[in-house]
């Protein structure tokens, strides 16, 4: 459906949840209609993903975003000027084209991605209608099933514990609203059980998760199950990231703080036995980016009985999630827009997974912004889940207010994914 043609599109540096630079772009069409988008930036970040483009030298550290600011006022908007805002697909068509390049770094996939979301914005309004509206295809609106952080630890919380993070899956509730509210409830009564034990529990990681120091990663289970206990909800699953990429040492993986080195086998064994202990229900990059053969064998034990959820070994890549299917590993996949650079890349990924019987979490990054689109997003493509991160953080806040907001506008419209999100299709893979 045409929106007209494009403008104008003007960016700028914003900064980020951490006080870093990233890139705003507002995108004008002809009729006058607007769209601005902020894009967020990762810190755990794999290295098959799409190239933010930054500065370096001493300005903010190296982090300055000028270079991808000015890639956009100079290079992309006089080159997208006149484009149909209303085409999507061709439009990043262009910008992928203009870039030249398999990551975009020579844009900058954080330029890029600006344009992208700012542009389908600006069409949205052409139209006067919301971001998830213009993404969806006119059916029911799917509120997500969301993953929320309740504990950090990892590169969002200085090595609190050696997980990312621990995450509570309101599998009971029958709304959106009352997920929040469920999940609300276990983040207090960790806080709670932190403050009585003498942990420091005013520390708050990068995605707003508690980032109290534990002596181990079980630990932190044992915390988060009794939290769920203590706030009385039934039916809270615990999703796990262990961004085990980041864990990698020398062939094996090194958990830092239990002084421990184990092979992928050990690793898989070990994660085996918290889903025996623990509602455990999503475990998230259970092996390093490309310890292939070791998500084989994490398919084959732990497939059939949790969500297996690929971010770094897929980087929202299609290319990557294509490989994941013919090798019959995971059974999910994250989806996070920057990691690949435009909106036609990330709904590509979400469409082809779910083709194969995967499941799909939309996600945010570590250094995000107040900006709610990746909602919109999580609705419109219909995408089941959502993690962005905890119930502290504007950053985070923001999306999960901006979900409450198309939950109640939308009312009897509107349904709540729910468990079935996560338990639907789990094939385990293809092995």
């Amino acid at each position: 459906m045409s929106a007209g043609g494009i403008a104008e599109a003007l960016a700028w540096e914003a900064l980020d949840s951490r006080g870093s630079p990233t890139v705003a772009c507002e995108v004008t069409l002809v009729s006058g209609a607007r769209g601005l988008a902020t894009v967020p930036s990762g810190a755990s970040t794999g290295r098959h993903e799409a190239l933010e483009l930054r500065d370096g030298g001493e300005r903010y550290g190296g982090r300055g975003a000028t270079r991808a600011v000015e890639n956009v006022n100079r290079v992309i908007g006089p080159s997208v000027a006149g484009a149909d805002a209303g085409d999507q697909a061709a439009l990043d068509g262009m910008l992928r084209e203009l870039d030249g390049s398999p990551g975009l770094g020579r844009l900058g996939a954080n330029a890029v991605l600006a344009v992208s979301v700012a542009t389908a914005r600006a069409a949205a309004a052409h139209h006067g209608s919301e971001l998830y509206e213009w993404l969806g295809d006119g059916s029911q609106p799917l509120l997500p099933l969301p993953m929320v952080s309740i504990l950090s630890g990892g590169a969002h919380a200085g090595g609190a514990v050696d997980l990312q993070d621990f995450l509570a899956v309101p599998l009971g509730a029958t709304s959106f609203a009352e997920a929040i509210e469920q999940a609300w409830l276990v983040r207090r009564a960790a806080f709670a059980l932190a403050a009585e034990r003498g942990l420091p529990a005013a520390l708050v990681a990068d995605e707003g998760g508690l980032g109290v120091p534990l002596p181990s990663n079980r630990a932190a289970l044992e915390l988060l199950a009794e939290a769920i206990e203590r706030a009385g909800v039934e039916a809270m699953g615990i999703a796990i990231d262990v961004a085990a990429t980041q864990l990698e040492d020398r062939g094996g993986y090194r958990l830092g703080v239990e002084d421990r080195r184990l092979d992928a086998t050990e690793l898989v064994a070990e994660i085996a036995g918290w889903c025996d202990a623990f509602p455990i229900v999503s475990v998230e990059d259970p092996l390093g980016e490309d310890d292939w053969e070791g998500w084989r064998l994490a398919t084959r034990r732990l497939g059939g009985r949790v969500q297996l959820l690929g971010d770094d070994l897929f980087v929202t890549d299609l290319g990557r999630l294509g490989d994941g299917i013919a090798a019959g590993v995971a059974n999910a996949v994250l989806v996070k827009p920057n990691q690949t650079g435009t909106l036609s890349d990330a709904r590509a990924v979400i469409e082809h997974a779910g083709a194969a019987g995967y499941r799909t979490v939309v996600s945010a990054r570590s250094g995000d912004t107040e900006d709610p689109w990746l909602a919109d997003l999580a609705v419109g493509w219909r995408a089941g889940q959502i993690k962005v991160g905890s119930l502290a953080r504007s950053e985070r806040t923001a999306k999960w207010n901006r979900l409450l907001g198309i939950e109640a506008r939308a009312g009897g419209r509107a349904r709540f994914a729910g468990r079935s999100a996560l338990h639907s299709n789990l094939s385990g893979g293809r092995t």
